[in-house]
């Protein structure tokens, strides 16, 4: 007969978190425990079931084929308790905090107009916004939603897609007053190229030449900055030419702000905006599903 004083459910959601964290310490972190706490919890999973689930290694965590197999059946377990736990609540609206991390240009110009809609519409939701350009680890970072832009790593999260939009390089009227305006990629040597202070997907930008080969030219300038979003207000400033995500600056362009450049040698390259969340389908709590669904309904891209 199994002890009553074991919480397996507990032991479940400790072990599901250290793997998907992929260490002890930032487990820790996301469940609020100490390392030590979880060490010993899974410890003691190991020996009750008398198996080995991870291979510890001070650099990472290596998950054994016993360990491998009851991560996949603790996944089912934790998603069938939700399951139940909502049927349980059917009928009830969605509610509680909604931890939400964007990148910033998204947040900015999409997101932050639009909450007090989503709001409005789910008076028992309550939001938690954090708005970064950097890649973060949602469950170190506790974030129920993550949306980013750019080619998606491979993950265990889920991933569900807000829109597309070209690229564009620009620069203000008063930058090519003063600089002149490049009529070929080649020309961008002689032009600052303000760029960003994280790794990006691809270090350059990306054109094609006269024959329509790919051509890449490197970012050189003298401003490297955090977020889209300081990369337009710079490039508004007049401190240089950037590339940015047309959608980002439409109105800019509309208005006579910036400047599209060197549009005849466009590849035509697109950048995809993704929410990223952890579970899928009916396991998603309310709150989260009735989010995704809002943005899906609303945003444009």
């Amino acid at each position: 007969m199994a002890r009553s004083d074991v919480n397996r459910s507990g032991e479940i959601e400790v072990f599901v978190r250290v793997v998907e964290a992929g260490s002890f310490s930032a487990a820790a972190r996301a469940l609020r425990m100490t390392p030590s706490a979880v060490s010993k919890l899974i410890a003691r999973l190991e020996a009750r079931l008398g198996a080995r689930l991870v291979n510890r290694s001070t650099r990472k965590l290596q998950l054994t084929p016993e360990g491998s197999a009851f991560y996949d059946s603790g996944l089912r377990i934790l998603a069938d308790m939700a399951a139940a736990e909502r049927e349980a609540a059917a009928g009830a609206a969605p509610r509680g905090r909604l931890r939400v991390n964007t990148y910033v240009p998204f947040g900015v110009h999409r997101l932050i107009p639009l909450l007090p809609r989503f709001l409005e519409r789910y008076p028992e939701i309550s939001i938690e916004l954090v708005l970064t350009d950097s890649i973060i680890d949602l469950m170190a970072e506790r974030a129920d939603v993550a949306i980013r832009a750019g080619p998606l790593g491979e993950s265990r999260l889920v991933a569900r897609k807000l829109g597309q939009s070209p690229i564009v390089v620009v620069a203000a009227p008063s930058y090519l007053k003063t600089r002149g305006t490049p009529l070929r990629p080649a020309a961008l040597d002689s032009h600052n190229r303000l760029g960003f202070g994280f790794v990006r997907h691809v270090d350059g930008w990306s054109f094609v030449d006269a024959a329509g080969n790919p051509l890449m030219v490197p970012i050189i300038g003298n401003t490297l900055v955090s977020d889209g979003e300081a990369m337009r207000l710079m490039t508004l400033a007049g401190a240089g030419i950037s590339r940015l995500a047309r959608w980002h600056v439409a109105a800019d362009i509309a208005a006579g702000r910036l400047v599209p450049l060197l549009e005849d040698f466009n590849p035509g390259d697109e950048e995809a905006t993704h929410a990223v969340y952890v579970g899928q389908g009916r396991h998603l709590p309310a709150r989260v599903r009735a989010f995704l669904d809002f943005l899906a309904e609303t945003v444009r891209l």
